[in-house]
């Protein structure tokens, strides 16, 4: 993947900080959202960057290892199941984003966000870009490192919560997922605001 042609911009405009954010996890039915923020370095670009969705599990953490070392500043930022149910999922996405970014612990010049949507204000130019893990490297790069340490997260939640099989389906709406669901019933981490899982609880609740 090549540095996106707004990168570009940015770059000859003089900028030299200039964040990609993006986040894992929100059409999960389980565990936290994550997001990840990072700065890179464009004279010294990591190997292996691409659209996470692209990339396998094992590629993904390799590209991981790499833009950890080469990027000027990497954080990570996760917020949980309990507050995406209170705040809604996009209101946690987006907060989860700016804690990232203010993680970074360098003055940012420019953020670039994947998707249509913006952060709350947080005094630095941000500007959403559609499919942007596929038109900036720095928003592929994040869009690793978030889903890297999302997998992982769910893989230790799996052991917490034996049988719902969190390391294979890492929460999403997977045929299995939804009968395991269905079987136990949720978990603590199971976010109640979802529609399968709500009306699990509402049969439950109203004996059907």
């Amino acid at each position: 993947m090549r540095i996106g042609e707004r990168e570009r911009e940015l770059i000859r405009s003089g900028l030299v900080a200039i964040a990609g954010c993006d986040e894992a996890g929100r059409g999960a039915l389980a565990g936290p959202v994550v997001a990840a923020a990072v700065v890179l370095d464009y004279q010294s670009l990591p190997e292996g960057i691409a659209d996470s969705k692209q990339l396998s599990a094992a590629q993904r953490r390799r590209a991981a290892d790499s833009i950890r070392r080469c990027a000027i500043a990497s954080s990570l930022a996760a917020i949980d199941s309990a507050i995406i149910d209170r705040d809604n999922i996009l209101n946690a996405s987006l907060a989860a984003m700016n804690r990232a970014v203010a993680s970074l612990g360098i003055r940012v010049g420019h953020v670039l966000v994947d998707g249509n949507r913006l952060p709350p204000a947080n005094g630095i130019p941000t500007e959403a870009l559609v499919k942007g893990d596929s038109r900036a490297l720095c928003i592929a790069a994040a869009s690793i490192l978030a889903k890297v340490e999302r997998d992982a997260i769910l893989e230790r939640l799996a052991d917490e919560y034996k049988g719902y099989g969190f390391e294979l389906h890492k929460g999403y709406p997977t045929s299995g997922h939804l009968e395991t669901l269905r079987r136990l019933g949720p978990c603590p981490v199971h976010r109640r605001s979802y529609a399968p899982v709500r009306e699990l609880l509402q049969e439950d609740l109203f004996g059907k």
